[in-house]
């Protein structure tokens, strides 16, 4: 099970939105695939440089990882307030919802 927060971000134009499905303890980010199997239980890792999509420490506690992901957003359909406290998704499988608070009408 992963339990992701997303750090919001808006992108530049015709940048791309964040595109992430989980599949056990694999993550794929915008089409490139992160495996998180080596995170022991009750512990974490950190990943190196800025070339990844990570913010933070990646932490294993009750089978369960826990991370935060650059969430990049078109700011041409999302709502120019969106909420202050950080939004959180938690599944096993498949696509991450999306993160954004989008305008009314907006696809």
């Amino acid at each position: 099970m992963h339990e992701i927060t997303f750090s919001s971000r808006a992108g530049l134009p015709g940048q791309s939105e964040t595109q992430v499905t989980v599949s056990g303890d694999a993550v794929t980010v915008d089409g490139i695939a992160y495996d998180l199997s080596a995170v022991p239980e009750g512990g974490f890792a950190e990943a190196d440089g800025d070339l990844h999509p990570f913010r933070g420490r990646t932490a294993r506690s009750g089978g369960v990882l826990h991370y935060c992901l650059r969430w990049r957003f078109d700011p041409a359909t999302a709502e120019p307030a969106q909420p202050a406290a950080l939004p959180t998704a938690v599944l096993t499988a498949g696509p991450v919802p999306d993160a954004i608070t989008r305008l009314e009408g907006a696809a």
